[in-house]
């Protein structure tokens, strides 16, 4: 390391310092100060670590905590980023403030679409994780074409890394690369073909531009696709899901390569991150057993259904971010059989998104169904989600715009179970708050 990696390091570590011990955190700042010392910071740790890269549009965090989990049991030590702080600066906080490895390290890191190239022009990574492309942010990344481009910059400067790759996303199969490619996906079932709704992305063939159609999917664009123009189909796939036994808001039970597995979390969108994870593992050596006992363990992931007590009630935080995400969620808490409350927290900043009509894609009205006693919309563009959620036949609603007010309404809402979905940043002003008050440890990180 060059004398002025090594200042610039040191900058960063007495920043992190000190925002965590007198700021309650901060996973940002302390990148940004030692990315300005040092702009190629990066390349210090590119002979400390091997480093696996997670992308995509859903699912990074969940899958690298899943990873992490997974590979702990046959590695020592792992280094990840845990809060889902996925740019340049939080990559480079990441990795100046953990423990300097005695040996090469193993680093699993969730990155930001348009900031994985940010990384591979420094760190030639050993693997990438590609879970799935969707319209999301269309201010950062416009179409999922132009947002698959940005990750194959990255990709075109590690042409030896494997990738594993969601065999039932058909742009991951469009592009001719000379990496390695594992597959991973579903194989639960076989129909008759059959075409998917007509407003879903994704549908045209990457080789020909002719509508797939499909033998199976799962949701969104994503399952057993083919082109009847051209002969484009989905890829064998390595690792695949052949049985779904049970799902519930909780947890999900499912099976792969004739052993069954359960993870603590609710939702099939969750099971293709599981299985990406279990793609991994395998790649790198870990037995099916090793797994198992991984993916048993009860540990939460920060934003993702982590379930928080406040006062006598039991409110599960979820992330949302985009049209697909939110739709599988609202499928996920459907599938509840206890009466709940419902909150929607919609704020609209760079992190989160500015464009907020993705909204509009999220299928509400399925919730009128259920009869939920009581709804609360909050954060900066709360208006914008109380209207969506009128238009969807919502009549009884708080609106709280200050987050800081949104845990005194909790404890006011008349059942024991709340659902809060919001976005990144309302996620962190809300979990701040919950730490200052002591319903959880740690608030930002």
């Amino acid at each position: 390391m060059s004398l002025r990696s090594a200042f610039a390091e040191a900058a960063g570590r007495s920043s992190y310092w000190f925002l965590h011990t007198f700021r309650n955190g901060g996973s940002s700042l302390p990148g940004k100060l030692t990315l300005k010392l040092d702009p190629n910071i990066l390349q210090a740790f590119s002979k400390k670590y091997d480093l696996v890269i997670v992308t995509g549009t859903n699912g990074k965090t969940l899958t690298t905590a899943l990873s992490v989990r997974v590979l702990r049991e046959k590695y020592d030590q792992v280094l990840t980023n845990p809060t889902g702080s996925n740019m340049e600066q939080g990559i480079v906080t990441t990795f100046i403030t953990a423990p300097r490895p005695k040996k090469k390290g193993l680093a699993v890191l969730e990155v930001d679409e348009a900031n994985v190239v940010k990384v591979t022009k420094y760190i030639t990574p050993i693997a990438f994780i590609f879970t799935n492309i969707f319209r999301d942010q269309m201010d950062r990344y416009g179409e999922i074409y132009t947002t698959y481009q940005k990750i194959l910059n990255g990709v075109k400067l590690a042409p030896k890394a494997t990738i594993i790759a969601n065999g039932d996303e058909q742009l991951f199969n469009g592009h001719h690369l000379p990496n390695p490619i594992i597959y991973y996906g579903f194989n639960h079932e076989h129909k008759e073909a059959f075409d998917a709704p007509a407003n879903t992305d994704g549908l045209l063939c990457p080789k020909c531009q002719h509508i797939l159609r499909y033998h199976m999917r799962t949701y969104a664009n994503l399952g057993d696709y083919f082109c009847p123009n051209c002969g484009f189909k989905r890829p064998k796939l390595t690792y695949a899901v052949t049985k779904i036994d049970n799902l519930t808001p909780t947890s999900s039970t499912f099976e792969m390569d004739g052993e069954t597995y359960r993870i603590g979390i609710g939702g099939l969108y969750n099971i293709y991150n599981a299985l990406a994870a279990y793609a991994l593992g395998r790649f790198l050596g870990v037995s099916q057993a090793q797994i198992k006992d991984a993916f048993e363990s009860d540990e939460r992931v920060f934003g993702r259904q982590e379930v928080i007590h406040i006062g006598d009630k039991e409110v599960t935080l979820i992330l949302v971010k985009n049209p697909v995400g939110l739709n599988q969620v609202l499928d996920m808490i459907e599938t509840d059989p206890q009466p709940f409350s419902f909150t929607f927290l919609l704020n609209a900043n760079y992190a989160d998104g500015i464009d907020t009509s993705w909204i509009w894609d999220g299928n509400f009205e399925k919730l009128v169904q259920h009869q939920i006693p009581q709804y609360m919309t909050g954060g900066e563009r709360y208006k914008d989600i109380t209207t969506r959620l009128t238009m969807a036949g919502v009549q009884k609603m708080w609106h709280e715009p200050d987050l800081t007010k949104v845990i005194a309404k909790i404890k006011q809402m008349p059942t024991k179970h709340v659902y809060i979905l919001a976005t990144y940043t309302a996620v962190l002003q809300l979990r701040k708050q919950l730490a200052e008050g002591g319903y959880i440890k740690g608030g930002m990180d």
